[in-house]
């Protein structure tokens, strides 16, 4: 339940500051420490995303594809990847959860259902994802990086943001699939 309040907390204070913010003038203070974005909520939208245990840096600018990844296995993982975003963005909260691994402390499913049927109530909801990359592979741990954008528009109000950022989605092996076990996020600081 926590983190489901710390989700609908920081959603409607980037809504909100970002309106104020176009409206106000046209220098942005998204992605500062006055953006209303929470560290380590948890929430449907940002899985309680934090920057430690991956092995990569989100903060850099170079993305280097990950050697000696199987061709089926790179199909496999990118395919889930894939079907995690568009069923986000379809709305498909059952074939989202199905993309989620039984073995994580990023996320509890249960309140990832809750959170995004709350959300997606109140809000139009769409992920862009580019530069979709497996930076790091083993039989049993992936790591695919992309450059993600999310747009949010408020149904009650109409406010709209696109927060962007660097993500780096972990990936395991449960019974011999891949799903997604945590979510590893840093905002840009031009965010629109």
């Amino acid at each position: 339940m926590m983190k489901k309040i710390a989700f609908l907390l920081v959603l409607t204070l980037i809504l909100i500051l970002g309106a104020c913010n176009k409206e106000e003038n046209n220098s942005s203070t998204q992605g500062s420490a006055t953006d209303g974005e929470a560290k380590n909520a948890y929430g449907a939208i940002d899985h309680g995303v934090e920057d430690k245990g991956i092995g990569f840096n989100l903060s850099g600018n170079t993305i280097e594809e990950a050697t000696g990844v199987p061709q089926e296995e790179k199909e496999q993982i990118l395919r889930v990847f894939n079907a995690y975003i568009d069923t986000f963005n379809e709305q498909d909260i059952e074939g989202y959860i199905e993309t989620l691994s039984d073995r994580t402390e990023s996320f509890d499913k249960e309140e990832e259902r809750k959170g995004l049927t709350e959300a997606f109530n109140q809000n139009e909801l769409k992920r862009q994802v580019s530069d979709v990359t497996i930076v790091k592979y083993d039989e049993e741990k992936a790591q695919v990086f992309a450059n993600l954008e999310t747009t949010m528009k408020q149904k009650s109000t109409g406010l709209k943001t696109s927060p962007s950022g660097r993500q780096v989605t972990v990936l395991t092996k449960d019974d011999g699939k891949w799903k997604i076990s945590a979510v590893h996020y840093m905002g840009n600081d031009e965010n629109k």
